[in-house]
């Protein structure tokens, strides 16, 4: 049987496998589009010229996604303080830039691989240190992947399918986030989407420059964020073996052949940084042996499965360390919401449903479930299509994409937070656009309609439930997606040609799309600022997959501690851990330390940087030109603030979490006594500096023998003043 096309498609919408000119039907053959009286293709009641009403929607769709990634950006500051401290230390150091510096002295790294850092970092050499300067980069990454997202389905399936798909990933609450933080998940969604676009091509020709290209995306995007883009090779092998022309021995070669690109493309890195001399390089962050590949293996790459991370958050700051003590802490008898044993532990619940839970389902999981519902029936519509069928092809990659990555989600032991989840939303769209355009063409079948309402259906009651999530964000709002997704289903169900069709398009989209809508303009006008942030609201139940315990999403990203958030919580404007003194809401002990490190205030701590006074900024920067590193703080976010404030080097001492033996307590003593290190800030780190590794016996050292003054509540040691 042969369907119509639709609205998807239009003269040169390259849906046809064979042909870029014509769409086709569910066994491949090409059909011919619904043509206007006059001429023109689409619904006819666009009496607009085709070319003209494309160019106007695709200008529409970059604008939005444009005018979500830049406005009021610098409401988030410097974003990931983290981050932004390693940025304008690449910016003054190209010795910093290569490696990914913390500190513009080059002592230790950042615990991921430095390519999400360099083109904000050249940014910032050429527009100044500022926010601007610093997330408009990924801002316009997030332009490029939409854009690219739209060339790839509209080249598939045609122009308003890429539109669609373009639309969905811009309005996806965790994915227009990040593409306004700097973080490395833009740079990493962008290589991977071009890791897919260069696939497809390959499928499309056969030549095996398309793998090899593949091959160096999936590269860089591993020197972006190591093994988690890993998890799209199965899909690109499998489809390329699967879809691809010429014979299977053939096919097994071009993928050798994108093995190795992958290899050169990643492995110059990694094997300069072996190689080079430890002496004159900086420490390897997220590392207890100063390894680069220690780091990808272990920290960043099967740690996160299995949950047992050397260096990860821990009280005990040095050795071994287990994502779940933290949350046996806040959840006496287990490892916090994700149960015994550090199965998820403070990490969420692992299970099958763990991209619905509040913490996760109303950054990604709107449309998971039409999306799944669409992508299945459109691959029984295509049926008995040749192997090589450029839909199938589509569907097979982007449908893998979602799958493996959201099992491995939804099971990883180790440290996870929310915001990964930006790497399902192509995906998602990807699959939602492409089995939408499918089906939609397929909509003269009776079964096909009741697919097609089914993901209407699906979109509007799982949407209920999400915004349900947040009953005083638009209160109204889910019933009006209710409403509108259950009467569009049952319109769907008439849906074959006219009015009809306009109104069920109409209605889904308005039930599918109003929700993440509604979460991202919450995102753009709500400041998103530290380590652990998440889109849209607060939600009732959250923590899971934030930092252990129910509660924790506020407006402003995570908190760690607050009123009426959670177990950490629990004391009003505190935000102290139960039995632990000091907690984490920047109370200050006797010492002005903070106790365990402050997660707010001017000090900083584990996953907030420091906002040190104006005083402070003068004391640190008096005399700053005589020293190497105008202070040293425990734990990278603690001394993030004051560098960027400065601008001159302040040494993290352990890395992020304090826990990294950089530098020992030996090295320490010999730079103090070479006069290169100024003050030392008290506090930050994961446990204040209090632990057993050389972040404690740094502590320890500097508290004994080293005159102390305070400034707004902070600690500072004078290293140049011995008792």
């Amino acid at each position: 049987m042969t369907y119509p096309a639709s609205a998807f498609a239009t003269p040169d919408d390259g849906a046809n496998p064979g042909s870029p000119s014509e769409p086709a039907d569910a066994t491949g053959a090409a059909t011919a589009p619904d043509v206007h009286p006059r001429g023109r293709v689409g619904l006819a009641v666009l009496d607009v010229p085709p070319a003209l009403w494309k160019w106007s929607s695709l200008a529409a769709l970059l604008v939005v996604t444009a005018i979500i990634g830049l406005w009021h950006l610098s409401l988030n500051g410097w974003g990931n303080s983290f981050y932004a401290a390693a940025i304008q230390a690449g910016s003054q150091s190209w010795k910093a830039w290569f490696f990914g510096s913390s500190d513009m002295a080059n002592s230790i790294t950042v615990d991921k691989p430095p390519a999400s850092l360099w083109i904000p970092a050249i940014s910032v050499r050429i527009f100044g240190l500022n926010p601007w300067a610093i997330l408009v980069p990924n801002a316009l990454m997030g332009v490029a992947s939409v854009a690219l997202l739209y060339v790839i389905t509209r080249r598939h399936l045609g122009h308003w399918a890429g539109i669609l798909a373009g639309a969905v990933l811009a309005l996806t609450p965790v994915a227009a986030m990040m593409f306004r933080f700097n973080n490395p998940e833009a740079l990493l969604i962008l290589l991977m989407i071009a890791a897919v676009w260069a696939c497809l091509k390959a499928v499309e020709d056969g030549r095996i420059r398309w793998m090899i290209l593949t091959g160096v995306f999936v590269g860089f995007g591993f020197l972006t964020k190591q093994l988690q883009v890993m998890l799209i090779v199965p899909p690109l092998a499998v489809t390329y073996l699967a879809c691809g022309p010429h014979g299977w021995i053939r096919r097994v070669g071009h993928l050798f052949a994108a093995l190795a690109a992958l290899i050169v493309s990643a492995g110059w890195w990694l094997l300069t940084v072996e190689l080079w001399p430890a002496s004159s390089r900086p420490w390897i962050g997220g590392s207890q042996h100063n390894s680069i590949l220690e780091l990808t293996l272990g920290y960043n790459g099967f740690g996160r499965l299995s949950g047992d991370e050397t260096g990860s958050v821990t009280p005990g700051g040095g050795g071994r360390a287990r994502a779940g003590e933290l949350g046996a802490m806040a959840f006496p008898g287990g490892g916090g919401p994700g149960g015994p044993g550090g199965r998820g532990g403070m990490w969420g619940q692992t299970g099958v449903l763990r991209m619905f839970e509040p913490a996760q389902g109303g950054q990604i999981a709107w449309l998971i479930p039409s999306a799944l519902i669409l992508g299945i029936g459109a691959l029984v519509i295509i049926g008995r299509a040749p192997r090589t069928d450029l839909r199938r092809a589509y569907l097979s990659v982007w449908g893998l994409w979602l799958v493996v990555t959201m099992a491995v989600f939804s099971f990883m032991a180790g440290i996870f937070h929310s915001y990964y989840t930006a790497a399902l939303a192509p995906a998602v769209a990807a699959v939602l656009a492409g089995g939408g355009a499918v089906a939609w063409r397929a909509r003269e079948t009776p079964w096909v309609r009741v697919l097609l309402a089914a993901s209407v259906w699906a979109a509007a009651i799982w949407g209920f439930v999400l915004l349900g999530r947040a009953p005083d964000f638009v209160p109204w709002l889910r019933w009006a997606v209710l409403f509108v997704g259950l009467v569009g289903g049952a319109v769907m169900l008439l849906a074959q040609r006219g009015p009809m069709s306009a109104a069920a398009l109409v209605f889904a989209l308005v039930a599918g799309l109003a929700g993440p809508l509604a979460y991202t303009v919450d995102t753009i006008t709500t400041a998103k600022q530290g380590s652990i942030i998440s889109a849209g609201p607060r939600v009732a139940g959250d923590g899971p997959g934030g930092f252990g315990g129910p509660g924790f999403h506020g407006r402003h990203g995570r908190q760690m501690g607050g009123p009426g958030q959670g177990p950490m919580g629990q004391m009003p404007g505190s935000g102290r851990m139960p039995g632990v003194p000091g907690g984490f809401g920047g109370t200050p002990t006797s010492d002005g330390s903070g106790g365990m490190g402050r997660m707010n205030g001017p000090g900083g701590g584990l996953l907030t940087g420091s906002k040190p006074s104006a005083e402070m900024v003068a004391t640190l920067s008096s005399n700053a030109a005589d020293f190497t590193w105008v202070a040293a703080a425990i734990g990278s976010n603690t001394a993030s603030g004051y560098q960027l404030e400065t601008g001159y080097s302040v040494m993290p001492i352990g890395g992020f979490n304090g826990t990294d033996p950089s530098p020992t307590l030996a090295g320490f003593r010999n730079l103090v006594e070479q006069k290169k290190i100024h003050y030392f800030i008290g506090g930050g780190g994961m446990m204040g500096g209090r632990s057993d590794g050389n972040s404690a016996q740094i502590t320890d050292w500097v508290e004994q023998h080293f005159h102390k003054l305070t400034i707004d509540n902070v600690t500072l040691y004078d290293l140049t003043s011995p008792i």
